[in-house]
């Protein structure tokens, strides 16, 4: 009964992280443990689970995916999902620095988990590592672009979201974001559960079909890259929940949004003028990373802050060593 909560609990935690732009559910696998099982389970919806549908049946199918796992994982990623709707949006609106405190420390610490994966460093590790970094640090800054509803578009931002969602460090929804199409699949996804126009459902389907190709391929792409590369793999995904940290640093100023009524972009030169831009009729999209002094928020909450980034750190020392000390093959590096 225990394992059976904790899988829904680490679905949870992923049905959260997915919330917000900038934190990768992929993360919370990793540092959960269960990320090469969820890999192992999509991969075998392919070939493998066919084969064992025709010799055994559904329950043959239903072994070969690891479908209690699947079930389990995905209740709890439900509940997370629609419970970080509420939860992380109050925190986002009241408390959003002490927020992203939090999980700057969680993928900090992240990235010291992942790292001490690697074997055995050697110089073209260590370059991937900075290279990867360096990307993307960059990516993550980069202005949103604008979307297209173009079906072929659709249908690519899906499989290019739901690839990035299972590398850690990397946010299906920030990918959507950068390639603006947030803001037209989510509308669509709402305006088809209220309404069910059907130009709505070709949008989500085609999505969802984009999704569901791009899950299939790139975790067999993951898979192969683990098993024939796997310290270099390490190194990229350390690289990529580094150059992440960018996009969750807890002070950030505003210096450009986008009016949604005239699609014109706004420079901010001052601090002060961010009082004339409303929340409802402007998008941000750009930000720079500042120390707290120079924070234009209301609020810094440096002290909460801190103290939440110190409780990411907490939080990922518990799992991930209380997990390895009920290995007994498993040496504890410290």
């Amino acid at each position: 009964m225990n394992q059976h909560i904790s899988i829904i609990l680490k679905g949870m935690a992923m049905g959260v992280a997915e919330v917000i732009p900038g934190v990768s559910g992929g993360t919370i696998a990793f540092i959960t443990g269960i990320y090469e099982r969820l890999l192992s389970s999509i991969r075998a919806f392919g070939p493998t689970g066919l084969k064992a549908f025709q010799e055994e049946g559904v329950k043959g199918f239903w072994s070969a995916i690891d479908g209690n796992f699947i079930l389990k994982l995905l209740i709890g990623m439900a509940i997370g999902f629609v419970s970080g709707i509420f939860v992380i949006g109050y925190l986002l609106e009241h408390y959003k620095e002490p927020l992203w405190g939090f999980f700057f420390g969680l993928i900090l610490i992240s990235c010291w988990v992942v790292g001490r994966m690697i074997k055995k460093w050697n110089p073209t590790l260590i370059g991937l590592l900075l290279f990867f970094t360096v990307a993307t640090y960059y990516l993550v800054l980069l202005t949103p672009s604008e979307g297209s509803l173009n079906p072929l578009f659709v249908f690519f931002s899906g499989m290019i979201a739901i690839s990035a969602l299972m590398l850690p460090g990397i946010s299906g929804s920030f990918i959507l974001l950068l390639m603006g199409m947030y803001e037209l699949i989510i509308p669509s996804v709402k305006r088809f559960l209220q309404d069910q126009q059907m130009e709505d459902f070709i949008i989500v389907l085609t999505f969802g079909g984009g999704c569901l190709v791009g899950l299939m391929v790139f975790a067999r792409v993951l898979g192969f890259l683990f098993k024939k590369f796997h310290d270099p793999t390490f190194a990229i995904l350390t690289g990529l929940m580094i150059g992440s940290l960018a996009k969750i640093w807890p002070w950030r100023n505003i210096t450009s949004v986008l009016d949604k009524s005239t699609l014109e972009k706004q420079i901010i030169q001052n601090p002060e003028e961010l009082t004339r831009f409303g929340k409802d009729g402007y998008k941000v999209l750009q930000e720079i990373n500042v120390l707290p002094a120079a924070y234009a928020g209301d609020h810094a909450y440096v002290g909460l802050t801190v103290f939440s980034f110190l409780i990411g750190v907490a939080v990922v020392l518990v799992v991930v060593l209380g997990a390895e000390r009920k290995s007994k093959d498993v040496e504890i590096p410290l």
